[in-house]
């Protein structure tokens, strides 16, 4: 059994500061199984517990694992510079539970953005030894040939990398648009790879991570919500 005081369990689903969250408590704004509780001292087990606060239902969650339909002109930094961070299309208690993406999506790239608070986790899918194929729709300025998609798929050189970068899967949609999947996750290295290709990236979107794919979440720009246990299970090594 995990059991956690009152306060210290508002404080970890990202309600507040410990003395706010008290504060909330000693006013009677909190009930646990319709119970109004007063005493932010009053321990209760953690599993499956559910809590109401400001009329609102929340439901305990040791960590968070979140799915980001990202829209465009979006950073993806916990500090952005020059335009809107990815944390403020989310509520604010996952800001203050240190929510983080895991990895980036370059302001201008959209879709599927995964963000989680478990720093184990995102340590793993951040890892080059894990190896979790990442699938992006290119759309490129010049139309899509043969050539280009040989020379994706048996490797291009860019100038920082020691060796040749190759798509593990790269296939055309349509006359301006290439389906690419690779592991790495180097800077900009979609765009990158076009480039030393011989072609330019106009439109990139993130839509599938393993086997979880962003139209199987069906997420509108801007959208998210909690990824589930079987969803999870999706983000594996597997091609997506």
């Amino acid at each position: 059994m995990n059991k956690s005081s009152l306060d210290r369990i508002l404080q970890s689903q990202g309600v507040g500061t410990r003395k706010w969250c008290r504060q909330l408590i000693e006013a009677g704004e909190v009930s646990v199984h319709g119970e109004i509780v007063t005493d932010y001292k009053r321990s209760f087990e953690t599993s499956g517990l559910r809590f109401r606060l400001f009329d609102e239902d929340w439901e305990y969650r040791e960590f968070v694992y979140l799915a980001l339909n990202k829209p465009p002109d979006v950073e993806c930094s916990r500090k952005p510079s020059h335009r809107p961070g990815v944390m403020s299309l989310l509520p604010e208690e996952f800001s203050w539970r240190g929510v983080q993406a895991i990895g980036r999506l370059d302001h201008d790239t959209t879709g599927l953005l995964l963000l989680t608070d478990d720093g184990s986790f995102n340590h793993a899918m951040s890892s080059p030894k894990r190896h979790v194929p990442k699938l992006y729709l290119a759309t490129t300025q010049d139309p899509v040939t043969p050539a280009l998609v040989e020379h994706l798929l048996k490797g291009v050189q860019l100038s920082d990398e020691p060796a040749p970068l190759a798509a593990l899967r790269c296939e055309p949609r349509g006359t301006h648009q290439v389906e690419i999947v690779i592991e790495q996750g180097k800077y900009h290295q979609v765009k990158r790879m076009l480039a030393a290709a011989g072609n330019h990236c106009a439109a990139l979107q993130r839509i599938a991570v393993g086997r979880l794919t962003l139209e199987s979440l069906a997420l509108q720009e801007g959208e998210w919500r909690y990824l589930d246990t079987a969803e999870l299970a999706l983000l594996s090594t597997e091609a997506a």
